[in-house]
């Protein structure tokens, strides 16, 4: 497993079809809310693809709003959860950001997958609050931007 920066629109594509399976198509997201003008490749937001298998079957993104970098549309197909593919996301969206020089991630994230998330040095820093029919959380974490 691995993941890898989308610098092609081709693969910017996998990426839709993989987050319209899992928020639209199993999650029930709109098909409108899911998608908006941070879909495309430029300097605001970076997007990956993880690969189980050499199959692209994960996805997420991180954009930059406000001086923090923003994970988000993180999601698995649902075959290939548990095997540890969103720490791959995660780990991978937060080097984005460090190389970007981002101190600070911030994520909405599904109740859910709250634990998971605080396993990975988040903090839950809001009430419940609902997207898409779907309750979320606000969860922050402060980079390292020590040099290993």
């Amino acid at each position: 497993m691995y993941a890898k920066r989308i610098t092609l629109n081709e693969d910017l594509k996998k990426a839709c079809q993989i987050r319209q399976a899992v928020f639209v198509e199993e999650q029930g997201v709109p098909l409108e809310d899911e998608f908006d003008g941070f879909d495309i490749l430029n300097e605001h937001s970076e997007h990956i693809l993880v690969y189980y298998n050499e199959q692209p079957v994960g996805t997420g993104r991180v954009r930059w709003v406000d001086g923090f970098g923003k994970l988000e549309r993180i999601c698995i197909l649902e075959p290939y959860r548990k095997f540890g593919l969103g720490k791959v996301i995660i780990n991978t969206l937060e080097e984005i950001a460090k190389e970007k020089g981002t101190a600070e991630v911030k994520l909405h994230g599904q109740t859910q997958a709250e634990g998971f998330y605080k396993k990975l040095g988040y903090e839950t820093s809001s009430s419940i609050f609902m997207e898409d029919g779907i309750p979320h959380i606000l969860m922050i974490k402060q980079l390292s931007t020590k040099s290993s």
